[in-house]
Parts: C-alpha cells; structure tokens; sequence
C-alpha cells in the first residue's frame, strides 16, 4: 500500500497533506540492488547509480516530518484550491519514503480529441505528472538518504546544499598563493568559480598531506605530464602560470590526480568521476 502525501508553498502552519491512498506503488523502482557513492561535486554519476547521505537522520536539513511514525490519517486532504501549490511529492511505501519534486512543467491542462460515434473536444481537467524515477528515496531502517541531483531535492531538504561544499574566501586566497601558482592576466580570488571553489574544498586535505619537497616535486611533474598544452610551467620559479578558471580547473584535477594513461593503448585520459576501490 502506498500513501501519497503533498507539501504546498504557503506561510501556513500546515503544509503537508494527504492525496491519494493506493494498494499498488506509486514508484515501481527495485530499490534492492541500487548502486550507491558518497556525493562529490565532480563526480558524474553512471545510469542506474545514486548519491548517498549516511545518518540523514543527525543531519540538519532532516525533515521534522521524518521524526515521528507515518500516520496517513494525521494528514488532511489537499484542498482543490490548493492543488497548483504543491512544492513536492512524498510516497510513503514498503516501510521507505519516495520523494518528486513538483515544477511547473509536470501539470499537464491540454484540450483533447476523443473518439466515439463521433468525434468530440474535451478540455482535460489539470493532471500532474509522477516521473517513472522518485528523485530522493530515504530509508529510514539504513538511515540513508539518495538522490540523483543534489540542485533537485535542495528544495525538499532545506539546507541540504552544504554538501556542495565551497571554500571560503580565506581559504580559495590560500590556495592561490601556494609557491607553485603564479597568477597571471589579472586572474585573480574575485574571478574564481563556485565549481572551482568547490574543487579547492575537496583538494584541501590531499595538498596538506603532500608537504615532503620529494612528493610535491612528484606531485609537480605528475601534472605537467598532462597539462603541457593547456598550463605554461616556468621551470626557473617552478610555478604553474594561471590566467583563467579553466586553467585553475586543469590544475585542481592534476593536484586531485586524475589524469591517467590507459594501459594498453598508452592514451591520455582524465577521469570525469572516480570511485575509490578501498
């Protein structure tokens, strides 16, 4: 038995009500065998896997709702007036909660052509489309959250966004005046990208750990190898010249090593997303 719930756009109290009762799914998706990665900005998630959040329940942006036990009858109907307001869906099934997004484009009002003895125009009341694909599932016995696009649900879970984690001014300034980056063309903190930012936040922890000359002389190299055509490197101050963000892009993924040369056909790769295998 599924029970389908709607959270409305409103400065009201209440704001979760209850549609619909069915004894089939609403969301037909095994939910067994779903491959699953921590979220990282930069990677590019393959078809049929999701990002995960561990713990959802000791994380901020956990829903108030999601506290106590699922009662469907606590829940009022959704007013007909009210119907247009919906921000999201949640379908409570199998013990797990099912969450869409609802944008305008999933109402459908279109006028049709139907058929009997004769032809006739009917105008369709307004539908809402259901996705084939929920886009977060929680779990409360594993106590896990997962999700496809983290800018998709950061308006089901409020504040969620923090997983997007950027450095701060302090930190992006810190990081550009590392002794191996000459700045240069007046590239400077102002013009760094939120991705890039996001990037220098991930790559933190591996430069700190990186502190013997023998390792970043190595690190150094490394990047050279794969970055001759896209990073001037000026082998008198031994520093990487950047001039712009793609730049900068080139540099963090070198520092986060991923570049690599396939084995047997000795091709220069970056690698989109990666996965740790330990």
């Amino acid at each position: 038995m599924s029970h389908l719930i709607a959270q409305i756009k409103t400065r009201k109290k209440e704001k979760l009500f209850k549609l619909i009762t069915e004894q089939s799914r609403i969301f037909e998706i095994d939910t067994d065998n779903l491959a699953l990665i921590g979220y990282d900005v930069d990677h590019n998630l393959d078809e049929g896997a999701w990002f995960k959040v561990d713990q959802f329940s000791c994380q901020d942006y956990y829903p108030d709702y999601l506290k106590r036990d699922f009662v469907a009858a606590e829940y009022n109907s959704l007013p007909k007036n009210e119907f247009t307001k919906i921000a999201y869906l949640c379908s409570v099934q199998d013990g797990n909660f099912f969450f869409q997004k609802v944008s305008p484009s999933v109402y459908l009002t279109k006028k049709l052509l139907g058929f009997g003895d004769i032809a006739y125009l009917e105008n369709s009341e307004t539908r809402l489309c259901i996705n084939r694909y929920p886009d977060a599932i929680y779990f409360p016995q594993q106590d896990r959250l997962v999700f496809k696009k983290l800018a998709t649900i950061s308006s089901i879970f409020i504040g969620i966004d923090v997983l997007y984690k950027e450095a701060t001014n302090e930190e992006v300034q810190q990081f550009l005046e590392q002794n191996f980056i000459e700045l240069a063309d007046g590239y400077s903190l102002s013009k760094v990208s939120k991705p890039n930012r996001a990037r220098i936040a991930l790559i933190r922890d591996t430069l700190s750990s990186i502190i013997e000359p023998d390792n970043r002389e190595r690190m150094l190299a490394y990047i050279r190898s794969y970055s001759d055509e896209s990073l001037t490197f000026d082998e008198a101050n031994q520093k990487f010249e950047v001039k712009n963000d793609e730049q900068l892009k080139t540099l963090l993924y070198g520092i986060a090593e991923r570049f690599y040369t396939t084995e047997l056909g000795h091709k220069k790769r970056l690698a989109n997303s990666v996965q740790d295998l330990n």
